[in-house]
């Protein structure tokens, strides 16, 4: 096939996409509120705000910022409705909560151990004589650990973890196969414990993202397909007639997962150029088909349930879903240009990568329609800020991974530091971010007990945002300049090396705050395991139950 058929081709594909996208706006549907997006709700929870992480007064404002006056009104006819609606989350949410609290403990534990050696990497990179002594302790193992922490045990950890607890609540029903999770978990910790260790004394596959022994990642294979287990025996249990598109989302992402990560570690099927081209299918199809789905559910949940209102347009995040879907295979060609490839498989690629831009407005779209004349909630709502950030944070990862893609682009930021300040921006700024956020909100009805110092909330938010802010700026400029000098023929390869050295060092700088908020973070969350703070029994209520009217607390569960 030649590359004018690849591009005539994935053009009418295109335009027949954004045909799709213009017909769904002629069909109205930016309805604000069909029942679809207001399955997420009990009876009377439409104009009620909700956030387990804020302080009675954060919540007050919160609601005020939604409803005039500052009260939502629940009708009296409907409260023993309400009541046995929110009885049954109450029974979700403790279905859940072992299984979704040893989640997020190995989640807390990899995120502190992933940036421990990702700031070492960092040093390493403007100071090559720090910790040298040992060979485990290179830059080539840590750096290679601090990915494989990052991508195998603080990602999915926090992302099982999230996924699990919204599922019960999202089918109106109870966890059912919560042991398989378990199960699963063990063996998924076991694997990666075993798969760091081989990495550490220098034994690995040799492949960005696959470096873990085949041997061991059977492990994982085995674990990732236990935990997905749960989707399937709570959903043939479920209590709603429709699905809400994060369980659209978060079934796709559990399954992906172990398929992808099956194909990609297969022995002795792919060699040679082959072999790269699969490694690269494997690595952006694990950002865009696992972690960004399950970031994407998350998203689609918390914030109507934050604001209290329905998405704008349930349509809309259905067309994003088959987007992602259907366009996002073959994005990681693009990482291959200049390489051994067929042509044809680059341009493919690269059309496909700037036709992610369908998907991606239409989430961008939905959420600022959503958010629109709410934005004053995140000054009172603590996750929301979390939310906010990391939804709009994929909507600009995803437009310069687009362009990032073209050819002329690709020139000058191919192999420098700029391709690692994007991913950095999916990855952390996108998903971590989202994880925070859901994290917050999660936690007090996981463990019925308040988070015992808010304010560590904002030091967190603001130290990672910052953080992630300096490093990223910094390592796009520092790549940039970096791509230029190794393009002038004029100019030594260590003249491309030495102008990246203040950016590099700007680098350290967003990583060591980013750090500290991670222990911030992993601090107040240990406080809140021991129980440390205020007290709560059953729902986790944001004001003490004794003193608010009936309709009140009940709107606060």
């Amino acid at each position: 096939m030649d590359t004018v058929t690849v591009l005539l081709l994935t053009f009418i594909l295109s335009v027949t996409g954004l045909g799709v996208f213009i017909w769904s706006l002629r069909r109205n549907m930016f309805d604000e509120n069909p029942e679809a997006a207001s399955v997420i709700f009990s009876t009377g929870e439409i104009g009620h705000v909700e956030d387990p992480s804020a302080t009675p007064e954060q919540r007050a404002g919160l609601q005020q910022v939604v409803t005039e006056g500052g009260k939502a009104v629940v009708d009296a006819s409907l409260a023993d409705r309400l009541k046995k609606e929110l009885a049954d989350r109450l029974g979700a949410d403790q279905s859940t909560a072992y299984v979704t609290f040893t989640f997020l403990c190995c989640a807390i534990v990899w995120l502190v151990l992933a940036s421990t050696f990702g700031l070492i990497s960092s040093i390493k990179l403007h100071n090559p004589e720090f910790l040298t002594e040992y060979a485990w302790l290179t830059f080539g193992r840590t750096r290679t650990l601090h990915l494989n922490m990052v991508a195998y045990g603080w990602c999915p950890m926090a992302a099982f973890g999230v996924a699990i607890w919204m599922l019960p609540r999202l089918l109106k029903t109870r966890l059912y196969g919560g042991r398989f999770a378990l199960l699963g978990c063990m063996l998924w910790n076991a694997g990666l414990i075993a798969g760091l260790g081989s990495i550490a004394v220098g034994i690995n596959d040799g492949l960005e993202w696959l470096e873990i022994p085949w041997q061991i990642s059977i492990l994982l294979v085995l674990g990732g397909a236990l935990i997905a287990l749960p989707l399937v025996f709570t959903l043939r249990n479920r209590k709603v007639e429709h699905l809400y598109v994060s369980i659209w989302y978060m079934g796709a992402a559990l399954f992906w997962f172990p398929v992808l990560y099956l194909v990609g570690k297969l022995p002795g099927v792919h060699f040679g150029v082959e072999q790269a081209t699969m490694n690269w299918w494997f690595g952006h199809n694990v950002l865009g088909l696992y972690y960004t789905p399950i970031a994407l559910a998350s998203v689609y949940y918390f914030l109507p349930k934050i604001v209290g209102r329905p998405i704008q347009s349930y349509n809309l995040s259905l067309i994003g879903f088959w987007a992602l879907a259907f366009f996002y295979g073959q994005v990681g060609g693009h990482h291959l240009v200049g390489g051994p490839v067929p042509h044809w498989l680059i341009t493919l690629s690269i059309v496909q990568s700037m036709m992610m831009i369908i998907p991606v407005l239409a989430f961008s779209v939905n959420q600022h329609l959503t958010m629109r004349g709410h934005f004053k909630t995140m000054y009172y709502s603590p996750t929301l800020r979390f939310i906010v950030l990391g939804a709009m944070m994929y909507t600009l990862s995803s437009f310069e991974g687009s362009f990032e893609a073209l050819r002329s682009v690709s020139t000058v930021a191919h192999f420098t530091h700029f391709t690692v300040a994007h991913a950095h921006l999916g990855l952390y700024a996108f998903f971590s971010i989202v994880m925070f956020g859901a994290i917050y909100f999660v936690m007090p009805r996981v463990m019925s007990w308040e988070w015992p110092h808010p304010r560590l909330i904002s030091v967190h938010f603001w130290l990672v945002t910052l953080g992630i802010g300096i490093y990223f700026v910094s390592l796009s400029i520092g790549g940039w300049l970096q791509g230029l000098a190794m393009l002038d023929a004029t100019k030594p390869f260590m003249e491309s090396v030495r102008v990246t050295m203040p950016y590099l060092e700007g680098r350290t700088l967003g990583g060591s705050l980013m750090t500290l908020g991670h222990l911030v973070f992993a601090v107040h969350f240990v406080m809140m395991a021991l129980r440390y703070g205020t007290s709560r029994v059953g729902p986790a209520l944001l004001h003490n139950r004794k003193s608010l009217p009936e309709s009140q607390a009940i709107a606060g569960a």
